[in-house]
């Protein structure tokens, strides 16, 4: 089992960058595809990206494609999400989740593990 917590959430103005890191606990991380969703109120959560076990390859939603950054240290039990150029449409609970999967997947049904999440805001 696969204890998640985010961390590094906060108020930015448009424009701004933000890291988050996301702590995993247990001695398998590598053996996990590593995600990034995010909810904002009222609407579904959705994938922002993922990164493969050794951190070779990832994915992004092309919402954040060129603005956001995913990258894992696996010594350190930990994935990222670096966060640039942010818009106030960027608003959102962010959570990292684990899976399982060979290959990085987009649905919330690729992954098993999740952490609470942590309160990105953008204003304008």
């Amino acid at each position: 089992q696969v204890q998640l917590v985010e961390s590094g959430g906060a108020l930015v103005q448009a424009g701004g960058s933000l890291r988050l890191s996301c702590a995993a606990s247990g001695r398998t991380f590598s053996s996990y595809v590593m995600g990034w969703f995010r909810q904002a109120p009222g609407k579904e959560r959705e994938f922002v990206g993922g990164i493969s076990r050794l951190g070779g390859d990832t994915y992004y939603a092309d919402s954040v494609k060129g603005r956001f950054t995913i990258s894992r240290d696996n010594a350190k039990n930990s994935v990222y999400l670096q966060m640039n150029s942010l818009k106030p449409e960027d608003t959102a609970v962010y959570y990292c989740a684990a899976g399982r999967s060979n290959v990085i997947g987009t649905t919330k049904q690729a992954y098993v593990y999740w952490g609470p999440g942590t309160q990105v805001t953008v204003s304008s």
